[in-house]
């Protein structure tokens, strides 16, 4: 696969590092906040239609901090790899991708999520996290499936998840609550053989 769908900044780094020609994914770090912040604040009535309830001190920086914290203690502990996605041109933060509920085991799955900032929807960036992040879980995580939940009505987000392979599955019933409101999810998902992912196949 060439460098400009993906490659690893580092051999075996300690913590993932992503990257493709114009877009990187990386866990978060304390220096994000004002970026985190006014990206959030700005795209607030975009993303809150699609997200839990954002508690009222959401978007301060000591719920930041815990909120790295709580991502670095989740990634160490092989339970979520929440990343965030950047620009590479000039390191704008873009949106975030995160790899989470990763069960061992034999389930050998996990499930995603994701959100993109208002001014950047539309152009692509997540269909190129999604490139970084689908080798990244069947080569380096070694997993076999991953799934992702979307809200019915969500059309964009559904053809993302076509556009990346993912097939629907079924519905989860009031699966979520999202923004006040018990919501059914569509299940969808992609299996490391209709990847090219099968480590069987790749020897």
């Amino acid at each position: 696969m060439g460098r400009s769908v993906f490659r690893f900044l580092s051999r075996q780094p300690d913590k993932p590092d992503l990257a493709s020609e114009f877009h990187r994914l990386r866990l978060a770090r304390y220096s994000d906040f004002e970026q985190w912040h006014a990206l959030r604040a700005e795209s607030r009535s975009f993303l809150q239609p699609w997200e839990p309830s954002w508690r009222p001190d959401d978007l301060t920086e000591r719920a930041f901090r815990a909120r790295v914290l709580r991502n670095e203690q989740e990634y160490y502990a092989g339970l979520a790899v929440p990343l965030f996605l950047f620009s590479r041109s000039d390191d704008t933060l873009l949106g975030g991708l995160t790899i989470g509920l990763i069960r061992r085991g034999a389930s050998q799955s996990c499930m995603i999520g994701y959100w993109m900032g208002e001014r950047h929807a539309g152009h692509g960036h997540m269909f190129a996290a999604l490139q970084l992040a689908i080798p990244y879980i069947f080569r380096v995580l070694e997993l076999h499936r991953i799934e992702a939940a979307c809200i019915p009505d969500n059309q964009k987000s559904i053809r993302l998840l076509e556009r990346t392979g993912f097939q629907r599955e079924g519905l989860l019933r009031e699966y979520l609550k999202i923004n006040g409101q018990w919501r059914d999810h569509a299940l969808y998902s992609r299996l490391a053989e209709t990847a090219g992912g099968n480590r069987d196949k790749e020897r």
